[in-house]
């Protein structure tokens, strides 16, 4: 059974002047038009696709890869707007209707917007809706402590960021544990940190725990060893030189040198840490 608005590994069955032919399932098959067809490929092979229908609302086939596929959230460019909606430029030949009805404000031309891309149950057509609370936080939060996920950076607020979760929770990342400036967009990896008791989640950019200082010391180890034993940065640098170097906070540093320094692994001087040769 074919997946709309996914991607799908499908066999070609037919190879013809203007494209190949995917077996869609229950007798279905689909276009893949020639400029989409990579080289080399015959009848019996199988390559993974996306599927989507076309303007005249047949399902079609393209290894062209969209900006994001279904039960994904994205910031969209508004290429065009008319009475229909507002036609999102998603990286495919069709553009990604946003219907009025699903803008929480008049959409305009040229302005970028964060959508969530679905499958319409009516239509069965993949549609964008900017109304995304309704698609965030409808099922009860099971992440573990220290779970690494997958975040999209979708505001700033006056105590941090807010991100999506895995495409299926909100979560906030605070300002005292970014050391980099984070964009609308932006796709990075973060660390459950606490789901509260309201079902709010706190996330972190870095692992925590035992397993953050062990990860964050092996990354000092490895860089003493290749600075030829001495690095010039200690637990009284600046907490956005510690995170260039080590991509962690300042607290996690001293946390790692202290636990290298008990294994009596490193020494600390005054102006940096040294390894200590075995």
């Amino acid at each position: 059974m074919i997946k709309i608005g996914k991607y799908n590994t499908l066999k070609i069955v037919k190879d013809l002047d203007f494209g190949v032919y995917l077996d869609g399932g229950d007798g279905l098959e689909i276009l893949l038009p020639a400029r989409y067809v990579p080289k080399n490929v015959k009848p019996g092979d199988e390559i993974e696709v996306f599927i989507y229908h076309d303007n005249e609302g047949r399902l079609i086939a393209t290894t062209a890869k969209p900006l994001a596929q279904a039960e994904e959230f994205q910031y969209m460019e508004v290429k065009s707007v008319n009475n229909t909606g507002a036609f999102l430029e998603w990286g495919l030949m069709k553009d990604l209707l946003v219907p009025f009805k699903e803008q929480k404000m008049p959409m305009r031309e040229g302005k970028w917007y964060l959508v969530y891309v679905h499958v319409d149950h009516v239509t069965g057509r993949i549609v964008a809706s900017a109304r995304i609370d309704k698609y965030l936080d409808n099922v009860i939060p099971d992440y573990t402590f220290n779970q690494e996920v997958d975040l999209l950076v979708t505001d700033e607020t006056e105590i941090g960021y807010k991100v999506i979760i895995n495409n299926r929770h909100w979560g906030l990342v605070y300002h005292n544990e970014v050391f980099c400036r984070l964009e609308k967009g932006e796709r990075i990896k973060g660390y459950i940190k606490e789901v509260r008791d309201d079902d709010k989640i706190d996330v972190s950019l870095t692992p925590l725990g035992y397993q953050k200082i062990d990860g964050i010391a092996g990354a000092i180890l490895e860089s003493l060893k290749a600075q030829g034993g001495f690095i010039a940065v200690h637990d009284k640098s600046e907490p956005d030189v510690i995170y260039s170097l080590f991509r962690c906070s300042k607290k996690a540093f001293k946390q790692a040198i202290g636990a290298l320094y008990k294994q009596h692994l490193i020494s600390l001087e005054t102006n940096g840490i040294r390894l200590i040769k075995e």
